[in-house]
């Protein structure tokens, strides 16, 4: 007899597989590469059938199907990935996957055990893809700060963490000031001198950054270019491994690479994907692009505690500044969960309190300050 709580996660169960199906069958029709596109499809038919498990398992306890309607984060990953392409998004569902698996590594139902297992294999599967795909490495990353990448690899991380750090810094940094009892006209200078000095920082540090990648994937091309052209025959051994490695069998593996390495631009660029890691047509996106992107963002997120200054000033700035920066805190946090799937509210929050946490000091170091120059 099902109790009042298993139906409950029945109910849950269910709803998180109808959001893994809907997500699936989103990127299969957004999949240009018709192979791909069939995993997808796989992927959403075994998410299918693991609804019909616990939509069945209900029905059987006499409860309520709950009716579904996909949320706001599948609803915005779909988006995204239509946006900036699927790899843009890889990361993040191969981290919902392993989410799953756990999940269900502590449910008691037999059923839970072998979705257990899928779901871990998933996870793989797209860690794979995710590790694989050129596109996270080319022009989704460009339009974001690249210099958080490897949180990851995602692309959306990097955006909001970058709008993160020009929040907390120039919050803090103008909480400073404040605490030690300078007037509102030097607060205000003292926060666009952050403001700009941070995001130049930051501009300048993405652009080194992605044009010093791009330098070193025109090298490796080189390398690639030669050694197909030298030595085509030990490129094809190299390239049918890496398939056998993925599950591929042998004779297959290198039937797929003989034909892959035929024609001379499709084996170079199939190298560079496979051995690589990049895209030979983006090469780590644009140096400028990523430059002006990682300035918009730290800018974005360090003009929220400087604007209220523009209006206000003494007490009613510092308390005025606070709060409109306690609202960008908790949706920066409130963003976060797009990728991890935590609860808003508690993400929201914890950012808050770490960021008033870090103003507080700073202001508490800047009043000290302030009274002994004093």
């Amino acid at each position: 007899m099902a109790t009042a709580q298993d139906i409950s996660r029945y109910r849950e169960n269910l709803l998180s597989e109808l959001e893994a199906r809907t997500l699936y069958e989103c990127l299969a029709s957004l999949e240009e590469t018709p192979a791909l596109a069939e995993v997808y499809r796989r992927l959403a038919e075994t998410e299918a059938g693991h609804a019909a498990t616990w939509e069945a398992k209900l029905r059987r306890a006499g409860a309520e199907v709950p009716a579904f309607r996909p949320g706001w984060r599948t609803r915005i990953l779909c988006m995204l990935a239509a946006r900036f392409g699927i790899s843009f998004v890889l990361p993040t569902i191969a981290g919902i996957e392993r989410g799953a698996g756990s999940h269900y590594d502590v449910q008691p139902d037999p059923e839970a055990a072998g979705m257990s297992a899928q779901e871990h294999t998933h996870a793989r599967i797209f860690g794979h893809l995710a590790r694989t795909s050129g596109g996270l490495e080319g022009s989704a990353v460009a339009r974001f700060e690249g210099r958080h990448r490897g949180a990851g690899g995602n692309a959306l991380r990097a955006g909001v963490l970058g709008a993160n750090d020009g929040l907390v810094s120039v919050f803090c940094l103008v909480m400073g000031v404040a605490g030690a009892g300078v007037g509102s006209r030097e607060i205000l200078l003292t926060g666009f001198a952050g403001l700009l000095a941070g995001a130049l920082s930051m501009a300048l540090g993405e652009w080194l950054s992605v044009q010093s990648s791009r330098e070193l994937y025109e090298h490796q091309l080189g390398i690639e270019s030669r050694e197909l052209e030298e030595n085509p025959e030990e490129e094809l051994e190299e390239l049918a491994l890496i398939y056998q490695a993925k599950g591929i069998a042998a004779e297959d593996a290198r039937s797929m690479a003989g034909h892959l390495l035929s024609d001379r631009q499709t084996a170079l660029e199939t190298l560079a994907r496979e051995e690589l890691g990049i895209d030979p047509r983006e090469l780590g996106g644009s140096a400028w692009v990523a430059a002006f992107t990682s300035f918009f963002l730290f800018a974005m997120g360090a003009f929220i505690p400087v604007v209220p200054y523009f209006f206000f000033a003494g007490t009613a700035g510092i308390v005025a500044s606070t709060l409109l920066s306690t609202f960008g805190l908790f949706i920066i946090g409130a963003a976060i969960t797009i990728m991890t799937g935590r609860s808003v509210l508690l993400s929201g929050m914890r950012q808050v309190a770490f960021g008033l946490a870090a103003a507080a000091i700073t202001f508490g170091l800047g009043h000290l300050i302030g009274v002994g120059l004093g």
